[in-house]
Order: structure tokens, then C-alpha cells, then sequence
């Protein structure tokens, strides 16, 4: 999985404030919700939001679209009421053409056709691969995973995949090998297998407690809006 430094996040001149600030934000979500939040924290490719309500919700960094000072007041909400309204647009169940950003969108037929002949959700295929490549063809891991799905060369072997850096050969053997995981486990562990291993997986009986793993779950079942 390759993993890219998150420095700010400017959008028609908003920046995303960093670590250190504790006034009020005002989050805008890609998904075009906007809420109100204690403050803004950025780990790596994790936004965590601590919300007005109390405790935080964590998403990815591509979920934010603008964040900036919320300079009106909100009365304190009495229950968790805020918590669901942040997580709600991580869950959401957008459609593929939704989901799709600039980077992805030459991909959408090769996702959607590799999708329907193994039967895999096309919108769990672009999270696994925004989350693996940021669809980025001849993408290489220091591990040796290749391509869009990051293929590691033991899988390519299995799967006889002569050119793992062809998107639509890399897309289609990826997605098999992600229905087989499918076929032995629920969609979290399935996930969980295509980063950590199968083995892993058995051995640990769930998602395995590595912190890699357990963060490339939670984002690709964010992104693909799996509850």
C-alpha cells in the first residue's frame, strides 16, 4: 500500500488548519455535507474530528473538502446526535460515478466490467485501489506490490498475471483475487486479508491487530461505505 504525506489540504484559498489549533472548525465534506466541529487533527492520511457533542470520528483525509474558523455559535447538542451526522457521509452509499475523482475516472469501465464479471461490488474495487495506489498504474511498494491493486509478485504468480502494471489486467486479477477472499471471509475481513494475508487473518481470527491493517480497513470500508 503506498501512502502519501498529508501536508495541507487549500481549496479557493481555505487551508486546512493543522495539528495545534483548538477554536471551532467548519468541515465540508466531498460528499458537500457541512458540519461544525471542536477542532481539526491531521495523523498521517486520518482526519480526526473532535466533535462539539464530545469523543472523535476518525475518516480519511480525501473525505475533507475545505475545513475553516466556524465563527457562529452552536448550542452544545445533548446526546451523540453529532457523532452519527460525521460518520453518516464516511457510510454513505454513493454511486461509482460519485465516488470517482479525476485520478480514477479513466478507470471506471475496467473497475465496473472486472466488478460484474466476479461479482464484487464496484464501489469496494475504487476504494481498495484509492486506498492501495491513488490509482497510480505503475505503482511500486517498497514490499514489491505492483500496480493499481498493488499486487504482491507471490499473488501475480497464483493468479497468472503476466503484466501486473496493465491497468486492466492488474484490475481484473486483482478483483478475482479479491472475490476469493470474499468467498472465505465477511467484506471487513476480506479487506483485511488483502492487506494483512489470509493467514494473518486465521491466525489472529479477525482483522488482524496491526496498525497498517486496522487503518486500511476502516478507510476502505469508509470510503466504499460499508456499515
Amino acid at each position: 500500500m503506498l501512502l502519501r504525506p498529508f501536508a495541507a489540504l487549500a481549496l479557493g484559498g481555505i487551508v486546512l488548519l493543522l495539528p495545534g489549533r483548538a477554536s471551532a472548525e467548519l468541515v465540508t465534506l466531498t460528499t458537500g455535507r457541512t458540519l461544525s466541529v471542536r477542532s481539526v487533527r491531521i495523523d498521517g492520511e486520518t482526519a480526526v474530528l473532535a466533535l462539539r457533542g464530545g469523543g472523535e470520528v476518525e475518516c480519511n483525509v480525501t473525505l475533507l473538502k475545505t475545513v475553516a474558523p466556524d465563527e457562529v455559535p452552536y448550542p452544545e447538542p445533548e446526546d451523540l446526535t453529532a457523532a452519527a451526522s460525521v460518520a453518516a457521509p464516511a457510510r454513505q452509499r454513493l454511486t461509482l460515478a460519485q465516488m470517482a475523482g479525476t485520478e480514477s475516472r479513466p478507470y471506471l469501465p475496467l473497475i465496473e466490467a472486472a466488478a460484474l464479471r466476479h461479482q464484487v461490488d464496484p464501489r469496494l474495487v475504487h476504494a481498495v485501489i484509492t486506498v492501495e495506489s491513488r490509482f497510480q498504474a505503475r505503482a511500486r511498494s517498497r514490499k514489491g506490490a505492483m500496480g493499481l491493486m498493488q499486487l504482491m509478485p507471490a499473488t501475480a504468480r497464483e493468479l497468472q498475471v503476466r503484466n501486473p502494471f496493465d491497468p486492466a489486467t492488474n484490475i481484473d486479477a486483482g478483483v478475482r483475487h479479491l472475490r476469493q477472499l470474499l468467498d472465505r471471509f465477511d467484506v471487513q475481513l476480506a479487506v483485511a486479508a488483502y492487506n494483512a494475508g489470509a493467514g494473518a487473518v486465521r491466525r489472529f481470527g479477525g482483522v488482524p491487530p496491526f496498525r497498517e491493517t486496522q487503518s486500511y480497513v476502516r478507510q476502505v470500508l469508509q470510503l466504499a461505505g460499508v456499515s
